[in-house]
């Protein structure tokens, strides 16, 4: 047992001498080089971006950011892609029947070829023209969620039901970000006929410029929700529109907050939030 394992090693040990050391060192290699290139393209990238003034600190290092994850996912396949296909040649399988084949495939699959194509160059000019970047709140033709990661091909979202949404670039025919730069309170709130529309508007600016003052919610308003016009004349009610800003992504919270002390400060001051009602008619049968 021992005189056939000696055998095997010394058979062994020259090739794991040569093609085993120039494998390990090719692997080694790709993953410096993977690492070196990626320090590279951040510090490329975070130097390229110049500061704008009407753009936070927070988006232009969001953009950085998604342009980072891209460039170097790109980088490191064709590092890594290369890197196999040079220790398959150590392995003693010949690279170019399998760059032949793999071109014959292309051409056999040439019409999904060009899907692939329309994604990556669709996907090219969105990222060059800072459409949305990962962690953006999106909506692509009705369907909506969170950024969370974009490659040359394609868009990962999750919406807040946690459904992960995959939609290729080439798909992609209208793009609404929700979060870019900043966003808005756009709320319509019904009031009885009955109110004083002057003592109306104090109330809501009031409330608006208390929520916009307070220690925990201050840092996401930009402007404090006020009150912006009458918007129409309901069948049962007034309704007024309420406008204000808020850092990006923050305008759901802020609504929601702004809601609850608005409704504290009606019931406070005896303005009625109406609700729709029907006035039903019996007419008296003879017996």
């Amino acid at each position: 047992m021992k005189e056939e394992f000696m055998k095997w090693l010394e058979a062994i040990l020259p090739w794991l001498l040569s093609h085993g050391l120039r494998i390990v060192v090719i692997l080694v290699g790709a993953y410096v080089l993977n690492k070196i290139v990626n320090k590279v393209v951040e510090k490329s990238i975070r130097s390229a971006i110049l500061p704008a003034n009407f753009v936070s600190k927070a988006a232009e290092t969001k953009r950085e950011d998604t342009l980072i994850r891209i460039f170097s996912g790109t980088i490191k396949i064709v590092i890594f892609s290369i890197a196999i296909l040079m220790v398959l040649s150590e392995l003693g399988l010949e690279i170019g029947p399998i760059l032949a084949g793999a071109g014959i495939l292309g051409l056999a699959v040439g019409f999904g070829g060009q899907y692939l194509i329309r994604d990556i160059i669709t996907g090219f000019f969105m990222i060059i023209e800072n459409q949305y970047r990962i962690g953006d709140v999106v909506n692509f033709d009705g369907t909506g969620g969170l950024v969370e990661d974009i490659t040359l091909r394609m868009t990962t979202l999750r919406d807040l039901d946690g459904t992960v949404h995959h939609i290729p670039h080439g798909d992609i025919k209208r793009v609404a970000n929700l979060s870019k730069y900043y966003a808005r309170v756009n709320l319509n709130i019904r009031i009885a006929y009955s109110s004083n529309l002057e003592h109306v508007i104090a109330v809501v600016n009031k409330t608006g410029l208390a929520l916009a003052e307070d220690p925990a919610w201050k840092e996401f308003i930009i402007k404090p929700p006020q009150f912006l016009r009458v918007d129409d004349f309901a069948d049962s009610a007034i309704i007024i529109k309420i406008l204000g800003e808020t850092q990006p992504i923050k305008q759901w919270e802020v609504s929601g907050e702004f809601r609850k002390r608005i409704k504290i400060a009606f019931d406070r001051e005896g303005i009625e939030i109406p609700f729709p009602q029907v006035v039903v008619h019996q007419t008296k049968t003879k017996e």
